[in-house]
Order: C-alpha cells, then structure tokens, then sequence
C-alpha cells in the first residue's frame, strides 16, 4: 500500500498558525454523527479529517452523538458508528459522548438567554413563522410574541420544560435580527416541544434543543479548539458564534468548513439509504452495494483503503465530486500488497488431460504472493480433470488471443504447457469439454524451439472446492441517480436507476487451502480480481461465501467507453 503522507491543505495551515501563535495550546477535535443510520463514504471523508489532524498534531478527537431527533434515533445505529470508527482505525478520546449529556447545561443556558432579554417564547405556528420569516429578497418580521417580558418568557419556558403545553404548540426563539440577510440569525428557534421517548433519557424530557445551539455549546463545553464541518454549515457559523459570545462559557470553538464528498453513481443521503434498505431494494444497511461503512466492509474494502481514498480525496472548499473509480482504485492498491493468492474458475469449462499419468504427473507448490515470500506457499495439486475458465478459450480466436484454442498451447498457471487437441460439443453445439495433452517436459521450465505467451488459471477437478461466489458491481447506473430530472423539469425518483445487474451470484470452485479461511479474510483471486469472504454467511469448511470487492483493473470505464 502506498505510504502517501497527508497532503497540506487549509485547515492544517489554520490549526498551525493557530498553534504557532499561542492563540491554541493543543488540537481537540470531534466528530459528530447523529445516530439515525449507519455511516457511509461521506463519513468516512469526515472522520479521517477529524481524527487524523487530531493524530497529526498530537491532540484528541471526541466522538460524539448528536441525539437531539429522538423519533429517529436508535442503540443500533449508536452501536454501528462505535464499530466503524473503530474498524476504520481511529480511537476518540474517552469514553463516547452524547448531546443528551448535556441537557440539563443546554436548559440552563437557555434560561440565561431569555433572562439576559435575548431569548422568547413564541406561539406561531409552523405556517405562521415561515411567513414572517421572509426569504432571501423579502426581510423577515417581527413575532407578536418577540416583546414578552423576561419573567413572562421564564415562565413559558418552564412550562414548556414540565409539559403542559402540546406538542409544536410553544417554541423558544433566540432575539437576534428579522431583517438579517443571513435567514439562519432570523430569531431562529432553539427549542421545540416534542413528546418522544429518548433512547438514552427516556421521557424525561419533552422540549429538545435544535441542533445549531445544541452543537456549538456541546463543542464548547467539550473543549473543541477546532470544529470541522461540511460546507453547507458555512452560513450557520454566524450563528454558532452567536450563541457562544451571548452566554457565560469559557469556551469558544473555531467553526471551519470543508467541501462535502460527492461520489458518483452513488448516493450519500441517509434518508435515501434507508428508503432503499426498508423497501428490500437491497439486503440491509450493511448489503455489499451500499457505500456504507458496514457495506463497505463487507464488500472486502479495507480500512487501509478508505483512508487512501480519504486521503486523495482532499480537504478543500471547492466543489469535492470524486467518480468512483477513484474509491476503488485506492481499495486497489491497498489490497495490492496485503492480499495473498489463490486460484479460483468462476465459469467452469472441462479440460480432460488424456496423457496424464497417476504418479508421473507432478505437482508444484506456489507462492501466496509473489513479492511476500513471509506469506509462505501451497501446494496446487493437479489431476486428469481441470476446471479452466470457460473464456479463457475461443473457438475463432480475435487477434492478438494468447488463451486456448483448437490446436493451440497454453501454460498453466505453475504447472505445466498443455495443448488442446479435441474439442467436446453437446447436441446445441455448446463447447463442454476440451481434450488436451500435457507437454511433459515443461513443468518449471519452458518450452524447447517455441514460445508459448499465454498463461490461464485452472483447478483440479478432484480437489476443488465449491463456493458461492457474489459478483458485485456499482449501485446505480448513471453518475448522479438522485440529480436527474424529467422532461417537467422535476426531479425523477432515483430507484429507477438501480443497476439490475449489481449483483451475480455464481457457484464456483476454489483452491482447497480456501476451504477452513475465516471470515473476512481477502485473498486476490488470480485474473480475477480482490475477494473476501463474506463477513456472516461464510461458515469455514461448511458453506464458502466470498464476495467479489474489486476487479483487478477498472473494468467499467471500458464498458462505458
């Protein structure tokens, strides 16, 4: 795997001039999901910033849970974001934390607020405050409500907290200014009333801070010098600091905006992601054509691999669309050096070997990888009936052909030159079986007065293993499945451009050493590309379930072209 060092980019020279001048001590950063679905690539982007600068400059990352939604949140996804971060390869310092831990200071600092005259209690509707809000040409105005009396709003407030009024009915708003062009300093609201039950806090509460002011004072209570987000937050860090300069906390973050991921023929939404895993377009959040982490690894993409990409990828503030042959050109390399080899015929084609002789005939062993002799070898037993891929031969060969054909040689991959003399059709005319003879006198040698350029995999019949094979490939069939609009202008439903071909499902053979692998572990299958076994259904010497992660070159540009 390549050993590219992080390249430099904005926020590092932010973080080190910050450093150099005094104006930080030290580099604490955090990430900070919320637990309604499972991570996927645009995480990964976001985690490997936040964790590796913190790495980088010796400081500390927290992980911490946006749970401010309780309707949508749940332990799973909770216990899913631990998992990946750590499969990823990064630690956060201390234990995991929760907005919810600090509900009670949230509380508090918002009865700060309305005693300092910067905070009401509002009674528009939904309806009524996106109207009096205004848009980017016409200037908001003023709530009826705006002018409440401190110990009036005091009292809403505490009544909103002990529930006695309904849901939606009450909120709180921050006094900031109606005619503001930036509409998120519109007297947005920071509380609402919402009686859900928390995962973590039960029915405890029945008002739940608003993300804008629950995050900038959990980053501050936390201790975060440096808090990275994607760019689409640029317009709220007014608002972020805002709320840090109007109450008493010691504390105040620096807000800095990067570039979101945008990979093609994918799709990063949670809430699309878990439209296609609750309709059974797919086989759940960790199926191997999702670009989730759990997915992801599932797939047989290694930590190594993503951090890659991470990597590649950048930090900038302009626009980050990245194809996917770049995500599995990274999963590539890294697999590269750290995937031992085996053979393995996925379309098997019979090759009768008619002067193979019990006793006579030998056997070589072979190198797991051909530049890690750590890796140690196997035997590759060979017998009078081989498995060949059924392409790696042509009846009317194209130009330039280096495979089998009527009357041609061949070499086994570690064994020996072989010629096909007959070739077996059944009553359709379809090619069955092919009638070859071995060259005696080429295992571990070539050829004497000829060259023979071809090299093919194979396996003996009589030791083979089968295995259920998954052959997977992208998702969606165009580059942006949920940016393409109809005719009307409309935006069409990104479904329609599921790939019907994005999974395969082939019985195929494998080496006998595959037969006791555990799961999860990758092997490069010869010409054929990366595989993993797969994470729950592979059960060792009773059901060998290996799933294609990569092929070994990009294959899908070709077929685009």
């Amino acid at each position: 795997m390549s050993n590219e060092a992080p390249a430099s980019n904005f926020i590092r020279h932010i973080i080190e001039s910050d450093l150099a001048s005094g104006k930080r001590s030290e580099v604490v950063t955090r990430f900070p999901p919320e637990p309604n679905g499972y991570l996927h690539i645009g995480h990964v982007k976001a985690i490997n910033i936040n964790f590796g600068l913190a790495q980088d400059f010796q400081g500390n990352c927290n992980l911490r849970m946006d749970d401010t939604n309780p309707e949508k949140e749940e332990d799973e996804y909770v216990q899913a974001i631990q998992d990946d971060v750590k499969w990823l390869g990064f630690a956060w310092q201390g234990q995991t934390r929760f907005a919810s831990d600090y509900f009670q200071q949230l509380y508090d600092y918002a009865e700060e607020l309305i005693r300092a005259g910067k905070a009401f209690v509002c009674e528009l509707t939904p309806e009524q405050m996106r109207e009096y809000r205004g848009d980017f040409v016409k200037p908001g105005k003023d709530s009826p409500y705006r002018n409440r009396s401190v110990e009036e709003n005091l009292d809403l407030f505490r009544r909103m907290k002990a529930g006695e009024f309904p849901d939606g009915s009450r909120t709180l708003r921050l006094k900031i200014d109606m005619g503001s062009p930036n509409l998120n300093l519109r007297d947005p609201v920071i509380y609402r009333i919402k009686r859900a039950h928390h995962h973590r806090t039960g029915d405890d509460w029945c008002i739940y801070p608003m993300y804008d002011y629950t995050h900038c004072i959990s980053d501050a209570l936390e201790g975060i010098t440096h808090s990275l987000c994607s760019l689409e937050f640029e317009d709220h860090r007014p608002l972020y600091d805002w709320v840090l300069d109007n109450i008493t906390i010691p504390a105040h973050p620096q807000q800095i905006e990067f570039s979101r991921l945008e990979l093609l023929y994918t799709i990063t939404s949670k809430r699309k992601l878990m439209q296609l895993v609750r309709e059974g377009l797919v086989g759940g959040w960790d199926d191997p054509r999702m670009t989730t982490v759990s997915g992801m690894r599932r797939r047989g993409y290694s930590p190594e691999g993503l951090r890659l990409f991470a990597n590649r990828v950048g930090v900038s503030k302009s626009e980050n669309v990245v194809d996917f042959s770049v995500l599995e050109g990274a999963v590539r390399e890294a697999l590269e050096e750290a995937s031992p080899r085996i053979m393995a015929v996925l379309d098997p084609l019979k090759v009768t070997l008619t002067n193979y002789e019990e006793g006579r005939t030998g056997s070589r062993s072979a190198p797991f990888h051909p530049h890690h002799p750590e890796f140690g070898e196997r035997e590759v037993p060979i017998g009078p009936t081989l498995w060949i891929e059924r392409d790696d031969f042509a009846e009317v060969p194209p130009k330039g052909w280096q495979r089998l054909t009527p009357g041609g040689e061949v070499r086994l991959r570690y064994s020996y030159v072989i010629k096909c003399d007959e070739v077996v059709k059944d009553a359709d005319g379809k090619v069955i079986e092919l009638k070859c003879s071995i060259d005696p006198d080429t295992l571990g040698q070539n050829p004497v007065g000829r060259k023979v350029k071809g090299v093919i995999h194979w396996l003996s019949q009589a030791h083979a293993v089968p295995a259920e094979v998954r052959l997977y490939d992208r998702l969606f069939t165009v580059p942006r499945p949920d940016a393409v609009r109809g005719d009307d202008g409309e935006y069409l439903d990104f479904k329609q451009f599921l790939n019907p071909d994005s999974l395969t499902t082939v019985t195929a053979y494998v080496e006998p050493v595959a037969r006791e692998l555990p799961a999860e572990a990758r092997y490069q299958f010869e010409r054929l590309g990366y595989f993993v076994t797969d994470r729950h259904d592979h059960r060792p010497g009773e059901r060998l379930v290996f799933n294609r992660t990569v092929t070994l070159k990009d294959s899908w540009a070709k077929e685009q072209a």
